[in-house]
């Protein structure tokens, strides 16, 4: 295997090219479980009619675990908008395109996104009863069966040289509430800075999937409480304080 072409690095994981096939090599300290749960989520979507790369092995590569799928040619939304800011627009409402054709779809077998999200809530360093406050408004939200990719963000989409895109990494998926998966993304574009960017995203997404753009601003601060379970010291002490502030 050839380890020497990185990539992509996270905090938790390294992700290599081996000719045809892309290796997901997790740090030590991620659980067999958490892994067999990311390809078994990706192995599900396979079968709808979303692009999603083929899972072809999980295995323990120097006592980590991997995740060995096929290997996509192209280039991520982010690179693509990083390359031509001119065509973000353009790009963007693609983005948003394939996050609602993504969210049409139902695949059973994923984590209830009200279950996931009341779990990592009850988990996070928020207060008592700032977290009960968030506990009983996930209880009165909406309830849905669509998929939710829980993390989707520009550099998880690959688009190929004929213009075909693929949706990678489904860690998180679960099925819920699309507006959920939606203050989602907002918040990933909030929190890289680019509030112009978040405010443009959710006028598309609202715009082109019919959408309440207040119903979606409702589920922000549950969102963030339940993604500070999930991230390093510094991201969650910005979503604690985001939390707390109501700033939404």
């Amino acid at each position: 295997m050839n380890f020497d072409r990185i990539i992509a690095v996270r905090n938790d994981k390294t992700v290599y090219r081996d000719s045809e096939r892309c290796l997901k090599v997790f740090n030590s300290g991620y659980t067999k479980a958490d892994v067999l749960n990311e390809a078994l989520n990706q192995a599900r979507l396979e079968c709808s009619e979303l692009n999603v790369p083929k899972v072809l092995e999980v295995t323990e590569i120097d006592g980590k675990w991997t995740i060995i799928s096929e290997f996509i040619r192209g280039k991520t939304l982010e690179q693509l908008m990083k390359d031509s800011p001119e065509k973000k627009e353009e790009l963007l409402r693609r983005f948003v395109s394939l996050q609602i054709q993504t969210q049409g779809v139902v695949c059973e077998g994923l984590i209830s996104l009200k279950e996931k999200m009341i779990l990592n809530i009850s988990r996070s360093d928020l207060v008592a009863t700032t977290r009960y406050d968030l506990l009983m408004k996930v209880e009165a939200m909406h309830k849905d069966n669509k998929v939710c990719h829980c993390e989707f963000e520009p550099s998880n989409i690959i688009v190929t040289d004929a213009g075909e895109a693929y949706i990678v990494d489904w860690a998180h998926a679960a099925q819920g509430d699309p507006l959920a998966d939606a203050a989602r993304t907002y918040l990933y574009f909030y929190l890289q800075g680019d509030k112009d960017g978040a405010r443009q995203y959710l006028d598309l997404y609202c715009e082109m999937s019919a959408s309440d753009a207040q119903v979606v601003k409702k589920w922000l601060p549950l969102v963030a409480a339940a993604r500070s379970t999930g991230c390093n010291s510094a991201e969650r002490d910005m979503l604690i304080n985001l939390v707390n502030s109501q700033i939404f």
